[in-house]
């Protein structure tokens, strides 16, 4: 069945990229505003773009009736921010920071969160997130009235160092961080059934094929 997006509205263009797209790994976004004021919001729409420069990039949509919500004014105002993961064990605090409540509300302190503070920007980090990325913005757009994709560069990645395996290699227990991620709908997915498929090389394949 064909879908044409320019004809099927909004909500339905949402519905079918999200249950379609998926896992989407989660930003729990930590933002500063212009006065100091801390906030955080989750954000499913968001991936790792790059390496070299190490760049993520986030879609933020605004509310219908109360436009962009406090994290993209804060990026474009400040171009700071950090990205946190989620494990499941606190996935009911993510949540909680998801709540539509009025500006200047600290949802950290609503979801019973502590905060750490940064190494070079000047939003902080959730303290009990294992992972913790600070960026700045390379670029902020706004790719229709509700919605802007913000593209960052990495500056710093914290781990809790009961999952580094090897410094030196950059080895991580990715198993043993417990991440979720969004699924359809309300659902999320657990990242605990995996499987291994090798890539393939040319020259293993030249004799048999050519």
């Amino acid at each position: 069945m064909r879908f044409d997006l320019e004809e099927v509205g909004t909500p339905n263009a949402y519905k079918l990229l999200a249950a379609t797209v998926m896992p989407r790994p989660i930003a729990w976004v930590v933002t500063r505003d212009i006065k100091g004021g801390v906030n955080a919001a989750p954000f499913s729409f968001f991936n790792v773009m790059g390496s070299a420069p190490p760049t993520v990039a986030i879609g933020i949509l605004a509310d219908p009736e109360r436009g962009f919500k406090d994290t993209a004014r804060n990026i474009l105002d400040t171009g700071e921010f950090v990205v946190n993961l989620v494990p499941e064990r606190l996935v009911e605090a993510m949540n909680e920071t998801s709540i539509d409540a009025p500006r200047g509300v600290d949802e950290l302190a609503l979801a019973g969160l502590t905060t750490m503070p940064s190494d070079r920007v000047a939003p902080p980090r959730i303290a009990e997130s294992p992972v913790s990325f600070e960026c700045v913005s390379l670029s902020s757009v706004v790719t229709g009235p509700s919605q802007v994709a913000v593209i960052g560069r990495v500056l710093t990645i914290h781990i809790a160092d009961e999952f580094v395996l090897d410094r030196e290699r950059a080895h991580i227990d990715t198993p043993a961080l417990d991440l979720v991620a969004r699924s359809y709908g309300s659902d999320y997915v657990r990242s605990r059934d995996t499987f291994s498929l090798q890539r393939p090389r040319w020259a293993d394949r030249k004799d048999r094929l050519l």
